[in-house]
């Protein structure tokens, strides 16, 4: 038999929900299924009991993803820290040499990228016009859920950075917001693979690049400007 029966599909799926629920125990609100597997996204209280196995085997098919997104993270270029207000902390010198060098190097993959996503700081839009001068036709999206942030106390704690306890709930909502609208699997409807860059910050990426391990373990990860990491499914590639 091709699938397994009713009552095995149930428990695979109460017990997926029951580990929801003590992962949301531990931290902050989970996403349920990043993966988008084509189970998760059936009503099996609603299926046809006559149809039985043929009926879930074309759903499944229907719900499969038949392209990979690969998404490209990367992390701002140096900039003035001393500014006073946000729009004053702009790049540096080296700074702006670091997002033309990041410019040529995703130029020289060779790959059709479908856009670029970027935070609305001022510091991530200097480093996304600079880079997507090297990208022309790449259409430019801004989004304020990519700002810079607390996303949740990490674990272990540090005693160099402690941000007021209401931050993590203002930036956590936020930035867990942004890691669901952006970190999945393909649209079944998307026919070919896609390329996305998504110009940040440190504090966000690490959250993202953590959240499949330990979402408490963000601030583990480095911050170097104009890092670059490349993430398919659960597979990292640092440039």
């Amino acid at each position: 038999m091709l699938f397994p029966n009713s009552l095995t599909i149930w428990k695979e799926y109460l017990v997926r929900k029951t580990q929801t629920r003590e992962q949301r125990s531990q931290g902050p609100i989970l996403y349920f299924n990043i993966r988008r597997e084509p189970l998760s996204l059936i009503n099996l209280r609603k299926r046809n009991v006559e149809s039985g196995e043929e009926e879930l085997a074309s759903k499944l098919d229907h719900y499969k993803a038949k392209a990979t997104r690969h998404i490209f993270l990367i992390r701002h270029s140096q900039y003035h820290v001393d500014g006073s207000l946000e729009k004053d902390r702009t790049l540096t010198p080296l700074g702006r040499e670091q997002a033309e060098l990041t410019g040529l190097r995703l130029a020289s993959l060779g790959l059709k990228f479908n856009k670029i996503v970027h935070s609305s700081m001022t510091r991530a839009i200097e480093t996304t016009d600079i880079i997507s001068r090297h990208l022309p036709g790449v259409c430019k999206v801004s989004t304020d859920l990519l700002r810079e942030g607390a996303p949740i106390e990490p674990d272990p704690p540090v005693s160099h950075w402690k941000p007021e306890a209401v931050q993590y709930y203002e930036d956590g909502a936020r930035i867990e917001a942004a890691f669901r609208n952006y970190i999945h699997r393909a649209d079944a409807r998307q026919e070919e693979d896609s390329y996305e860059i998504f110009i940040c910050h440190a504090n966000v990426i690490r959250y993202i690049v953590w959240w499949p391990c330990h979402p408490r373990g963000w601030l583990r990860g480095g911050d170097g400007n104009t890092r670059l990491f490349h993430k398919c499914e659960l597979c990292l590639r640092s440039a």
